[in-house]
């Protein structure tokens, strides 16, 4: 693993130059998107080379480019963890996802009506595999088609710098709610996403584009922001009363 600096070593990361760099930077995506790699994972180069059949130089790409889009933290002397972010970065991150998607829906919103035969099927496509993987309790898939949603309404919009952007934001609010994501939550639901869709058809002024907003804000209400990481246990205390007899 490089030695440079995490941010040095982030702005010299490549833009993926093969299909098969490209692969590897989608399945580590997807596997951080779903929860499979959580937060403070290390990402070995050596395994990776031997799980996707690559060399280990080519793996480091992957890996800078990853820390590019800060979805990957390098630590010299360490190696590459996925990232780990703060309660201000999930803030800031939600924060800049408001704004991305807002823009984007006003596009969509934009657009001549009625909404062409293609789009409408892709949208309710993509609404009827949220709504088997909701049945079916698939929150792997819950999670994957999820952020493929929005990016799917960014995709129709047309705007393919906001795509991009909007790519890079999921993959890091993916990290947010994978370390802060209340228990008990289910975040990104697939009833907004319906409903978000009738909106879109129905193309009353502002509605889509406040539905979004909403949407995301509820997302973000889920997440225990306020919570202490880094509190120190005092396990004397917490087993004082286990402790074996003199």
């Amino acid at each position: 693993m490089t030695t440079a600096s995490p941010v040095k070593a982030a702005r010299r990361a490549p833009r993926p130059r093969s299909s098969a760099e490209a692969r590897i930077v989608r399945s580590i995506g997807e596997a951080i998107a779903d929860r499979r790699l959580p937060p403070g994972t290390k990402l070995t180069e050596e395994s990776l080379a031997e799980a996707f059949g690559v060399s280990r130089e080519r793996v480091r790409k992957v890996l800078l480019l990853l820390a590019q889009r800060r979805v990957v933290t390098l630590i010299p002397n360490r190696g590459a963890f996925v990232a780990k972010p703060t309660p201000r970065e999930a803030r800031e991150v939600f924060e800049a996802r408001r704004i991305i998607e807002r823009a984007i829906m006003e596009q969509l919103e934009r657009l001549p009506r009625p909404l062409p035969d293609d789009t409408l099927k892709k949208l309710r496509d993509h609404g009827a595999l949220e709504d088997a993987a909701e049945r079916d309790s698939d929150r792997k898939a819950m999670i994957r088609l999820s952020g493929q949603f929005h990016l799917l309404l960014a995709e129709v919009a047309g705007n393919a710098t906001l795509t991009g952007i909007l790519t890079d934001l999921i993959d890091r609010s993916s990290l947010a709610i994978a370390a802060f994501e209340r228990r008990s939550s289910h975040t990104c639901s697939a009833d907004d996403h319906r409903r978000l869709i009738a909106a879109l058809i129905g193309n009353r002024p502002g509605e889509a584009t406040a539905l979004m907003i909403d949407h995301l804000d509820e997302v973000e209400r889920q997440l225990d922001l306020d919570a202490k990481t880094d509190v120190r246990i005092d396990l004397k205390a917490i087993f004082a009363e286990e402790a074996e007899p003199a």
